[in-house]
């Protein structure tokens, strides 16, 4: 399942989502908003999200995982809008047999979803600007807004 929300992101129900009796190896991502990037002190952050496609790509990008890992179920949330530091901006979870196909999908999952599907970050700064930041490097960078 994957799924964009606009409220805060329940851990512990999309940790319910992968369970299962057959798995051996439950494997999360959780990521947050935090307070620098860059060497910049970062307020917040918005993400916006085109819902339609990003919900469909993240279905594909799920099933992809689950047909090229040894995995039982997979999951998903990525949330949208306003965040403030600490918030959750984004949760994977596996379940599989062993933690090494547990592992290598969480970690497919969460590198395709920055690549694959249409979710754009603005960070907000203390200085009082905002920059989008860019997922095609390595190492994201903030791009300033003119």
């Amino acid at each position: 399942m994957f799924a964009v929300v606009r409220e805060a992101i329940d851990v512990t129900r999309w940790n319910r989502l992968v369970e299962d009796d057959s798995a051996g190896a439950f494997v999360f991502f959780e990521g947050r908003v935090r307070d620098n990037a860059e060497g910049r002190k970062v307020q917040s952050l918005a993400y916006e999200v085109y819902d339609v496609l990003a919900e469909k790509e993240g279905a594909r990008l799920l099933h992809e995982a689950l047909a090229r890992f040894p995995i039982a179920r997979a999951a998903c949330v990525h949330r949208a809008g306003h965040l403030s530091i600490g918030d959750t901006a984004v949760w994977v979870g596996v379940s599989g047999a062993h933690r090494t196909g547990a592992f290598e999908a969480c970690r497919f999952i969460i590198d395709e979803l920055k690549q694959r599907v249409p979710i754009w970050k603005k960070e907000f700064y203390a200085e009082g600007d905002s920059g989008w930041v860019d997922h095609s490097a390595v190492g994201a960078r903030a791009v300033r807004q003119p």
